[in-house]
């Protein structure tokens, strides 16, 4: 029995009336929600880095676009507000990990790029990244992982047009 387990049993016992079944899935994920988090956030620091910098320095990395994103872009692929990303690029300019440069295409406007420093940290972060989540799934055999992810994937469409459909109402 673990903590769940025995949460989930109090509620039965208090409350036999409600079914607490959701409470019991949405538990175990909130908690290895948050052990992952921290798995992740241990590799991360060992680069300098948090969520948030490793964030930005992967979405420059993967978007395929060496001369950098706009800050519009950045936001459109890292789902942040306005205020949160321009944060994180003060911060990792202070750092030397990008830099702003001007954007050819709008006079009045820049790129955010990498540095060769914040390549050179993401290129070593990302691999370790990469590790870190292969050690944290090794628990799971091929199959599961691919059934694991496909009802994960079920979960967040349902819930999002759940999320959607009622906030229309």
């Amino acid at each position: 029995m673990d903590h769940v387990d025995r949460i989930i049993a109090q509620w039965n016992k208090a409350r036999p009336d409600l079914d607490v079944g959701p409470m019991e899935i949405i538990g175990r994920l909130s908690r290895l929600t948050a052990k992952l988090r921290a798995e992740m956030e241990r590799t991360w620091k060992a680069h300098g880095l948090n969520a948030a910098s490793f964030d930005v320095l992967a979405t420059l990395r993967r978007s395929g676009k060496p001369d950098g994103l706009s800050p519009g872009e950045l936001l459109d692929l890292t789902m942040v507000t306005s205020g949160t990303m321009t944060n994180r690029i003060d911060q990792l300019v202070k750092h030397g990990l990008v830099e702003r440069v001007p954007n050819p295409e709008d006079k009045r406007g820049f790129l955010i790029r990498l540095t060769e420093a914040g390549f050179a940290t993401i290129e070593k972060a990302v691999v370790d990244h990469v590790e870190t989540q292969h050690r944290l799934l090794r628990g799971l055999t091929p199959a599961e992982a691919e059934d694991l992810n496909r009802l994960l994937k079920t979960l967040d469409e349902r819930v999002n047009s759940e999320s959607r459909a009622s906030s229309r109402e």
